[in-house]
């Protein structure tokens, strides 16, 4: 079930990147008091009252402008309208309805999609009424806001809710949704068509062929595997075309509603820095993660060739120590199959849940074999703990002095945890609260 996209679009300095990190909680985008900081667009998760929704922060907009950079920027943020279930379309109510708004207002007024105007700066609400002036947009009432203070942001949300589309159908909670995800041009689409046995997907030698993700439905072993085939992750910095830069969002809402996640890399190179960015992607969501060295046939072998490149990549990312490593070939068929036993595995292993009693035993031993450090001369102490939730396993450690129980020994504890129950390829979450005695 895919979620919505808010786009965020508007003239430079009209403070977008500041309503941005308050619309996702956190600071994100680069915040300064000089036209033109955002020239990318940044995307982030927010929630409102239950519903949830991605928010996509663009470069400033200049109509008519001949300077390069003033075009790009645009392009992008047309690219936003059109990708966007909503349109936010930010001015800023100091400065009262510039040129700029009213040209990128005229754009607005053709666009199908629902366009909310957010009037930003208005901080004495609700004494200040400087925002009714850009009823004149044409395009309905204005929504007076301050991003620094949020306030207003609240109403606003609540205004725009109605015009996201109806969620989906929940997907059944039998069948794998398996994403497909890595850089662009290391084999995703020719190992789907590989697992198929037919041209399931366009296979070209250019990088990023692949712009939309694609749901390929697989029976085995008496289980739906629902295979999606997305366009290559890269360094937003590296995003340089707008149709790529939306291509690389589906990819982040497909990992969201995926369980297993394939990482594509090519063996036959050392492993790259964005490789680790895109497992860590699908790990930090809590997705399940094989990782896929292709290209296998073109690697010249030595002894324990494939357990030095797995270890080596354990050394680079710990996580990854926790992850199955498989070596194919797409183009040949090598060890292909072999990924399909594994996603039921791990899905298997996301989907584990140990029994309180047996939970509470192993914690026990750990404790005993290596106590939680004292806090400023407090015993730290664990009373108990269950496993709280599945997909991703989730235990919850009940402490005197939760607060005080240090992040290497949460490490501790999650590695016995692997090392009693498994759960080779998913992350494991620790919550510690606080015990009622």
């Amino acid at each position: 079930m895919s979620l919505p996209v808010v786009a965020i679009v508007g003239r430079p300095n009209v403070g977008k990147s500041t309503f941005f990190n308050r619309a996702v909680g956190r600071r994100v985008a680069i915040v300064a008091d000089v036209p033109g900081v955002t020239r990318d667009r940044n995307f982030g998760q927010s929630d409102w009252t239950g519903t949830s929704f991605f928010v996509v922060d663009t470069g400033g907009v200049v109509e008519d402008a001949d300077e390069a950079m003033d075009k790009l920027v645009r392009t992008q943020a047309y690219a936003a309208m059109d990708e966007a279930d909503v349109i936010l379309f930010v001015v800023d109510a100091k400065t009262g309805v510039h040129p700029l708004d009213q040209k990128l207002g005229e754009v607005l007024r053709k666009s199908p999609k629902p366009v909310l105007v957010v009037a930003n700066k208005v901080d004495n609400l609700p004494d200040d009424t400087s925002h009714l002036e850009f009823w004149e947009l044409g395009l309905g009432e204005p929504h007076p806001v301050s991003a620094i203070s949020s306030r207003g942001i609240g109403d606003l949300f609540d205004a725009m809710l109605p015009h996201l589309p109806e969620p989906g159908p929940e997907p059944d909670p039998e069948d794998v949704r398996v994403a497909v995800i890595g850089k662009p041009n290391v084999g995703k689409s020719s190992l789907v068509n590989r697992l198929f046995g037919e041209e399931r997907m366009v296979v070209s030698e250019v990088a990023g062929t692949t712009r939309d993700s694609v749901d390929l439905p697989m029976k085995y072993h008496g289980r739906n595997l629902i295979f999606v085939d997305t366009a290559g992750l890269r360094r937003q910095s590296r995003i340089d075309d707008s149709v790529e830069y939306y291509s690389a969002l589906r990819t982040a809402r497909v990992v969201r509603d995926a369980d297993v996640c394939l990482v594509l890399v090519d063996a036959s190179e050392e492993l790259h820095v964005q490789d680790i960015k895109v497992a860590e992607t699908a790990w930090d969501a809590g997705c399940a993660v094989i990782m896929v060295c292709n290209k296998w046939d073109l690697v010249e072998k030595e002894t324990n060739t494939s357990a030095r490149f797995q270890a080596g990549a354990g050394e680079r990312a710990p996580f990854l120590s926790s992850v199955p490593f498989v070596f194919v070939s797409a183009l040949s068929g090598l060890r292909v199959r072999k990924i399909l036993d594994l996603v039921l595995e791990v899905d298997a292993n996301r989907k584990r849940r140990v029994d309180t009693h047996e939970v509470n035993e192993v914690v026990a031993a750990l404790v005993h074999r290596q106590p939680p450090p004292h806090a400023r001369g407090r015993p730290v102490r664990i009373k108990y703990a269950t496993q709280a939730d599945i997909e991703p396993p989730t235990f919850v450690i009940f402490s005197n002095l939760p607060k005080e129980i240090p992040r290497h020994y949460e490490r501790y504890m999650i590695n016995s945890f692997r090392r009693a129950w498994g759960f080779e390829g998913c992350p494991i979450r620790l919550r510690l609260r606080k015990s009622s005695d």
